[in-house]
């Protein structure tokens, strides 16, 4: 009678404890060797990882100045306004014919004359050689679709003509007959523009004569087109 009791007792819940937890010892010893295995795993994952990094090392300085270049155009564009065309500068550069020289700023490219070029002393009409030089620019002006501002410059040398009463008068008349000879050439009208600044921004000191020569000139600046 006391076996049978003994052997209905193994039957009810924790009647034998060392059996109730032999599953969960087995459960734990392949949870760690699945974990042990996954360890494995990412390790092996990563020494091929690093055996690529080490194939594409060659590669990173230049992905490093692609980002610093971008980074330092995105700070220019932060700091002030840079016109979208600068690839005009690069293209003419090189290609204007002596005594035209290429500059780029804050508003735009500017085709930079000097006036000796374009009009005897004192004149405001176009001499046949200055015809010549605004010829070799066309096909320049023609393919840029933005505006065109032409900006008559002198010297602090004063002038009294009946025609120009001051350098004022001068330099404006100056940028006129660019504009007028421009618009002769099917350069749009609605393109272009006259400004005469006199002696207010001199490039260099008017105490030499080489620095009023310097001084004395037409600039034809590009500026970008209002619509992109």
């Amino acid at each position: 009678m006391s076996e049978l009791r003994n052997s209905h007792q193994d039957l009810l819940p924790g009647g034998s404890e060392d059996e109730g937890e032999s599953w969960l010892i087995s459960y734990l010893d392949v949870l760690t060797l699945l974990i042990t295995l996954f360890v494995l795993l990412l390790s092996l994952a990563g020494n091929g990882l690093g055996d690529r990094g080490q194939q594409y090392a060659g590669q990173s300085p230049t992905l490093s100045e692609s980002a610093i270049a971008a980074a330092h155009a995105a700070g220019s564009r932060g700091a002030g306004l840079q016109p979208r065309h600068s690839g005009l500068l690069p293209q003419l550069e090189g290609l204007m014919p002596e005594g035209v020289s290429v500059t780029r700023g804050n508003e735009g490219v500017t085709l930079r004359i000097d006036d000796n070029l374009l009009f005897a002393s004192a004149q405001a009409d176009l001499t046949g050689d200055g015809r010549q030089v605004l010829e070799s620019l066309l096909g320049t002006l023609r393919a840029f679709d933005g505006r065109i501002s032409v900006e008559g410059h002198t010297d602090d040398v004063p002038i009294t003509t009946p025609r120009f009463p001051s350098n004022w008068e001068l330099s404006g008349a100056r940028a006129i007959a660019v504009v007028r000879y421009l618009q002769g050439q099917d350069i749009p009208e609605s393109r272009l523009r006259a400004i005469g600044y006199a002696d207010t921004q001199p490039l260099e000191s008017n105490e030499s004569a080489e620095g009023r020569a310097a001084n004395r000139r037409v600039e034809l600046v590009l500026h970008e087109a209002a619509s992109r």
